[in-house]
């Protein structure tokens, strides 16, 4: 074993000589939230998609935040992106953030910006597109969604607020 000193990009640019700047997603950025609420109702089935909220595709997502208030039983959803309606509404990824999560107990900001493992912890310094295993950036906005796998059996407020930096 051997004690070892290891940096991360913005410290190990900040120690490179010369100096090099940190893209601003990665060190003293300014942190924006966007935050959506819906109603599910009983008899939404599998398949049913709440739309949230949109996020840039250069941005780089810090948290995603559930809350709901568990009136469903048998409520589950995965929560991803979505092409906005204007580029086609076409799935991007439908369980980014979070896969299988249940909706039947009362959650408050609780955090599944890492449930499914398909945004992994080596995906935090990046910008969304990458993220994405995009080659380029796409220079258009995402919308941040739920999309039922199990259907909801009652009534229940669904919020979600997402924070992420430019």
């Amino acid at each position: 074993m051997a004690v070892v000193t290891t940096k991360a990009t913005a410290i190990t640019n900040r120690d490179a000589s010369p100096r090099e700047l940190s893209n601003s997603r990665i060190s003293k950025a300014q942190l924006f939230e966007a935050v959506g609420t819906v109603e599910s109702v009983s008899g939404d089935s599998i398949g049913s998609i709440y739309l949230m909220g949109s996020i840039p595709s250069n941005a780089r997502v810090s948290q995603v935040l559930l809350s709901c208030d568990g009136g469903n039983t048998t409520g589950i959803a995965d929560i991803g992106l979505y092409d906005t309606t204007e580029n086609g509404a076409a799935v991007v990824d439908a369980d980014l953030f979070a896969s299988a999560q249940a909706l039947t107990s009362a959650l408050v900001n609780s955090d599944v910006t890492h449930e499914s493992a398909v945004f992994g912890i080596e995906d935090v310094e990046k910008p969304l597109w990458e993220a994405l295993g995009l080659t380029e950036d796409p220079k258009k906005d995402y919308d941040v969604a739920l999309t039922l796998t199990a259907a909801s059996d009652a009534a229940d407020t669904v919020s979600l607020k997402f924070k992420y930096v430019l």
